[in-house]
């Protein structure tokens, strides 16, 4: 087993105090973006709206969000010991699963077989959906 990403909360406000700082890193990257790609002035004022540093705030957070990938057996022992929540998507007969542990005892877990960076993705987006996009 072993773990990525940094972000991990015990509670819905360090989760929302986390996405707040990333806001100015955001922003950045779509300035930075729009310039690789030549916008002048009045495109950049036209098609960088608010909606778009924000899902880059979304992204950005989403993709540092800590994850732990591991076997089927140790997620299983992690479930063991885990009082939370847990939404399972995938298969059951899957031999491999990531796991994200978010604020207020939940978790959301998917399973996969061979595709890890796929899956580490799919999940963060999934947890950034189903633990923090209504908390932050």
């Amino acid at each position: 087993m072993h773990t990525e990403g940094t972000f991990a909360f015990e509670s819905a406000e360090d989760a929302r105090a986390q996405y707040e700082s990333v806001g100015p890193a955001a922003q950045t990257v779509v300035r930075e973006v729009a310039k690789a790609m030549a916008f002048d002035r009045e495109e950049y004022d036209e098609r960088v709206t608010g909606d778009v540093v924000e899902t880059a705030r979304d992204a950005l957070f989403a993709s540092l969000l800590e994850v732990h990938v591991g076997s089927r057996e140790e997620f299983d022992d992690w479930r063991a010991d885990y009082d939370g929540a847990v939404t399972t998507v995938g298969h059951e007969a899957v031999d491999r699963v990531v796991w994200h542990v978010g604020p207020d005892d939940e978790a959301v877990a998917a399973t996969f077989q061979d595709e890890e960076a796929a899956a580490v993705a799919t999940l963060r987006r999934q947890a950034f959906g189903r633990l923090y996009r209504d908390r932050v």
